[in-house]
């Protein structure tokens, strides 16, 4: 089974932000640095939809964990 090679944009577009790079540069800014000892999908800023895509994709090790985890990481 082939996985999608997805983009940081791509995962803005699925999450229903705007997948630009200044906007993704804008988002971050605005939104970070989250606590260390907050989960990425805890944050306050996310909608319960969204968040539940991010626990989801991280659980289950799906193809966009690994941006997932590159998301979390600018927002620290």
């Amino acid at each position: 089974m082939e996985l999608e090679i997805h983009t940081l944009s791509d995962l803005f577009e699925q999450l229903g932000l705007d997948p630009s790079i200044e906007a993704i540069s804008q988002f971050v800014a605005e939104h970070g640095p989250i606590p260390s000892e907050q989960r990425l999908h805890e944050a306050a800023f996310w909608s319960p939809t969204q968040a539940a895509f991010l626990q989801d994709a991280i659980q289950q090790d799906a193809d966009w964990a690994e941006l997932v985890d590159q998301l979390d990481s600018m927002l620290r």
